[in-house]
């Protein structure tokens, strides 16, 4: 090798190390599924934009949100903004939107015992048992995916922060247990059916179109966002992440990825 090439070999490594020590890192916590593979995608649009994308798996969604009120965190994806509204209002926390990205529609999912036999909404028996999450905005959400299958009616005033107390009318007498939004996928066995987000029900192998008993309609206001702490919303970076995740490559990926609909873009 000559000089010349040699020369060139050690510019090109020096400018690749130079860029990768000046690379400004931007932590953000997810859920798997699809969160987490989303930010994976988007990785290298943002290393070429002087990013260093680094993703934190989480399995509950209490986590996350004090991550990023700690500062531990520069943003999470994973939440829908409903729950955030909660979550703030609940703990004391100061997080924000900084860009919707997706919908999952959430559906009402039959149980996994075969001998229940529940193919249909009026396989429903009397005196049934239906889990449902116990976060405030997530027993809302699935409460009133109930009241729209014509399984229940709730109090009108109770909003998207309803729970069984609110219900006012229950023809079939359903049992509800309300358990984290995570567990219900395992415990589809004990129950009737379950009401599950799509982040827990993808991984889970659910498919909302496919096992559905119910689905929430596409125009559903729960739309999953990049959430971060105030003041942090319109930063260089922040933006960038925002940007990458909007992108047509991410719309693309999403729309191949789960032709079905169990998760679309809002963008």
């Amino acid at each position: 090798m000559n000089i010349v090439k040699i020369s060139k070999v050690i510019l090109s490594v020096t400018v690749a190390a130079a860029v990768a020590f000046s690379a400004e890192v931007i932590k953000v916590g997810a859920t798997p599924e699809p969160h987490a593979s989303i930010l994976n995608l988007v990785k290298e649009d943002l290393a070429k934009a002087g990013y260093e994308l680094k993703v934190v798996e989480f399995t509950d969604y209490v986590t996350p949100n004090e991550a990023l009120e700690s500062g531990e965190l520069d943003a999470n994806y994973f939440q829908h903004l409903p729950y955030l509204e909660s979550f703030n209002k609940e703990k004391g926390t100061h997080l924000v939107n900084a860009g919707g990205i997706h919908v999952e529609p959430f559906a009402l999912y039959p149980s996994k015992d075969s001998k229940k036999k529940v193919k249909s909404l009026k396989d429903l028996k009397k005196g049934g048992t239906i889990a449902i999450p116990n976060d405030p905005t997530n027993e809302g959400r699935a409460l009133l995916l109930l009241q729209s299958a014509g399984l229940i009616k709730l109090d009108p005033k109770a909003g998207i922060t309803a729970t069984p107390i609110d219900i006012v009318d229950n023809p079939k007498k359903l049992k509800f247990k309300e358990l984290e939004a995570a567990s219900l996928p395992r415990i589809l066995q004990d129950v009737d059916a379950a009401a599950i987000n799509g982040n827990y029900a993808i991984p889970a192998g659910l498919n909302a179109s496919t096992h559905g008993l119910f689905v929430e309609n596409a125009s559903s206001p729960y739309v999953n966002v990049v959430a971060v702490k105030a003041g942090n919303e319109k930063s260089a970076k922040i933006q960038a992440l925002v940007n990458a995740l909007k992108s047509e490559k991410v719309k693309n990926w999403i729309k191949g990825k789960y032709p079905k609909g169990e998760v679309v873009p809002v963008f």
